[in-house]
C-alpha cells in the first residue's frame, strides 16, 4: 500500500457493525447510521469503501459486520468479503474475530490491517490515502501499532484523545489516551499542542497487533487459536465466540501497549456524532443547512437543520432548530440539545408501543 512499506501484504477491515442513535429518527437498529445516505453521495459505509479504491487490491478489503446485518451490507456494498460477529462482544472480540478470519484466508503475521470505522465523514480522498500509506510504512518498518490523530481546532469535549510523546521522523509515539475531558481540560489540550483528536483507525502488522493482544489482554487473546481453528474447519464460530470476554481494544490493548505511534492526519475529518455535526460537511442554504429535502422557504429563519426527503420544507422566524422528518417521525429540538436525541431513543424503548419506532 505505501511506496515505503516493506513487501508485505496489506489488509482493510472496515468496522460496520455499530448499531448507534445519535442520528434517529433515521437511524435506528434495523438501519443504523453507516447505512445511511446522510450527504446525497451514498451511505456512510459506501463512502468509506470508495475512499480506499486504489490503495489495495478490492479483494483484501473486509467488512466487519453483525449477521442481522448481512442484508444491508450487501445491498450497500459489491465488497463480498464480509466477516460476521456472531454478536455484539465490542472490539476486542469483533477484531480478533477478524484477525482470526484473515490468518484462515492466507495473511500471515508480517502483512498490515488497516483497522476503519465505517461511519465517519472525510472529504479529502487524497489526504486520506496519503495518511494511511505513512501510517502503513511505519507500522511495517518499525512494527508499530499506527494510529491516526487528528490536530483539534477547538475544545472538543466529545472526542478522545491521544497525547503525542516524543517525535519522530514524520510521526510521534504515543505518551497517553485520555477519554473525553470536560471543557476545561479540552482547553488545556488545544492549548499544549500535543494532544490530537483520537479518529478510531489503527494500522498494525497483524503478527504485532496478535502479540500486544497475548501480553495485554491474555483472557480475550486465548480464545485466538480456537476461533482460527474453528474457521478453517467452517464450524460453529458463534459457539467459541461467547467464550470471549467483552472488552474494547481501547481497554484491552491500545492503552496498554508501549509500542503505539500516532500519525498526524493530512484530511478533515468528522465522526458526525449527532445531527449538528452536518453543518460542517454541508455547505450552508441561505443561511441554514438544508440537507435533503423537496424544496424550501426561509423567511428570517438561520442556523437551522433540515433533513425531510421528500418534503417541502417551510422556516419562519425560528433559528438554531435541528428538524427531521420521515415517513413516521417528525422531531424538532434546539440544535444546541442534538446530543439528547440518545435520551429520546431510552425512553421510547421503555414503551412498548414505541418499539416500531427504533
Amino acid at each position: 500500500m505505501s511506496d515505503n512499506a516493506l513487501d508485505s501484504r496489506s489488509f482493510f477491515l472496515i468496522m460496520a457493525g455499530g448499531k448507534g442513535t445519535r442520528f434517529w429518527p433515521e437511524s435506528t437498529e434495523k438501519k443504523p447510521k453507516q447505512y445511511l445516505d446522510l450527504l446525497g453521495k451514498g451511505s456512510l459505509l459506501e463512502q468509506t469503501v470508495s475512499r480506499l479504491e486504489g490503495l489495495i487490491p478490492l479483494e483484501d478489503t473486509f467488512v466487519v459486520t453483525v449477521k442481522d446485518q448481512e442484508e444491508l451490507a450487501t445491498k450497500s456494498i459489491v465488497l463480498k468479503n464480509l466477516i460476521f460477529e456472531p454478536s455484539g462482544r465490542n472490539t476486542a472480540p469483533c477484531i480478533l474475530l477478524s484477525l482470526a478470519e484473515l490468518m484462515a484466508r492466507g495473511a500471515g503475521a508480517d502483512d498490515v490491517v488497516s483497522i476503519v470505522p465505517s461511519d465517519h465523514v472525510i472529504l479529502n480522498k487524497g489526504g486520506f490515502q496519503d495518511t494511511l500509506k505513512m501510517a502503513s510504512s511505519v507500522a511495517s518498518q518499525k512494527d508499530e501499532i499506527v494510529v491516526i490523530g487528528i490536530r483539534p481546532h477547538f475544545p472538543h469535549t466529545g472526542y478522545g484523545y491521544i497525547e503525542s510523546g516524543e517525535e519522530q521522523s514524520g510521526y510521534f509515539k504515543v505518551a497517553s489516551f485520555r477519554e473525553k475531558p470536560t471543557k476545561e481540560k479540552a482547553f488545556e489540550y488545544l492549548s499544549s499542542g500535543h494532544y490530537f483528536w483520537n479518529a478510531g483507525m489503527f494500522i498494525s502488522k497483524i503478527g504485532v497487533l496478535l502479540e500486544e493482544f497475548a501480553q495485554h489482554a491474555p483472557e480475550v487473546y486465548r480464545f485466538f487459536p480456537e476461533l482460527k481453528d474453528t474457521i478453517e474447519k467452517n464450524q460453529d464460530v458463534a459457539k467459541v465466540y461467547e467464550k470471549i470476554p467483552k472488552n474494547s481494544i481501547d481497554y484491552a490493548v491500545m492503552e496498554k501497549s508501549k509500542k503505539v505511534s500516532v500519525v498526524p492526519a493530512l484530511f478533515d475529518w468528522n465522526d458526525l456524532g449527532s445531527w449538528d455535526a452536518l453543518e460542517d460537511v454541508v455547505k450552508s442554504q441561505e443561511g441554514n443547512t438544508f440537507v435533503k429535502g423537496e424544496g424550501h422557504y426561509f423567511k428570517e429563519a438561520k442556523g437551522n437543520i433540515v433533513f425531510a426527503p421528500g418534503k417541502f420544507v417551510s422556516l419562519v422566524g425560528v433559528n438554531d432548530l435541528v428538524v427531521v422528518s420521515n415517513e413516521k417521525v417528525l422531531m424538532v429540538m434546539p440544535k444546541s440539545d442534538s446530543q439528547k436525541v440518545k435520551s429520546i431513543v431510552e425512553d421510547l424503548k421503555k414503551e412498548n408501543p414505541c418499539h416500531d419506532l427504533l
